[in-house]
């Protein structure tokens, strides 16, 4: 087991399946309120489809009408959901993981998900660490553009040789936001729970309360759910 990389941790399982732009907001929501690192692992209420703050539009217009679209505030490519363990970490920035560099957070993250995935009988490394694995930054491209799970960088996990997990950042004033997607093995009932162990050994459970909603629900209307949003570039 490596050293867990945060001192405390609030934990989510938010059992609510919503639409990919209330996740989204959410998300956002978390980051502004958050004043110890939290992690929510998150459900949707359809087959979805999340890419990157920089992305394009046109890559991922063909899924419409058989995945809801969102582009995220984070960074990266496309990502599929529904079948997928999704999660995201907010950092406040009172928190001392904050002063870290943002791959820091990223490897640490990732390699306390490897150790989960160690727990539940998987065997994963952290691509470029842990491996030789291809770890560049050529893009693959599917008919929806730059694919994650296609490509994978410098500190994904592996599962022979294949990308099971990656992640996108944004860091503001205020903290940084992970977002997550774990998929394309056999997901253990229990990897939640050893994920959250392996972030933190002083954790406490904590619900997505109604100001967070609130928020949450403004931001969906007013930007995550919005064309000017989906279409922004």
């Amino acid at each position: 087991m490596t050293k867990r990389p945060f001192r405390t941790l609030e934990v989510c399982h938010d059992q609510a399946a919503r639409s990919a732009a209330m996740n989204m907001a959410i998300d956002e929501a978390l980051l502004g309120y958050a004043t110890k690192p939290i992690i929510r692992f998150y459900r949707w209420n359809s087959p979805a489809l999340s890419f990157g703050y920089f992305g394009r539009f046109t890559d991922v217009a063909s899924y419409q009408g058989e995945r809801d679209l969102v582009r995220r505030w984070t960074g990266g490519g496309m990502v599929l959901h529904g079948d997928d363990t999704t999660y995201s970490i907010a950092i406040p920035a009172n928190d001392a993981a904050f002063a870290e560099s943002s791959i820091s957070i990223y490897e640490k993250i990732h390699r306390a998900l490897v150790d989960a995935l160690a727990e539940t009988g998987e065997f994963a490394v952290v691509a470029g660490i842990d491996d030789s694995a291809s770890c560049n930054s050529t893009s693959a491209f599917t008919r929806a553009g730059y694919s994650c799970f296609a490509n994978p960088v410098h500190a994904d996990v592996m599962v022979n040789g294949r990308k099971v997990a990656g992640a996108a950042q944004r860091r503001t004033d205020r903290g940084l936001l992970q977002q997550g997607s774990i998929q394309g093995i056999k997901l253990s009932s229990s990897l939640t729970a050893q994920f959250a162990q392996a972030l933190s050994t002083n954790r406490c459970e904590r619900k997505v309360d109604e100001e967070i909603l609130k928020l949450a629900r403004k931001l969906a209307q007013q930007k995550y759910g919005t064309k000017s949003w989906l279409r922004k570039r």
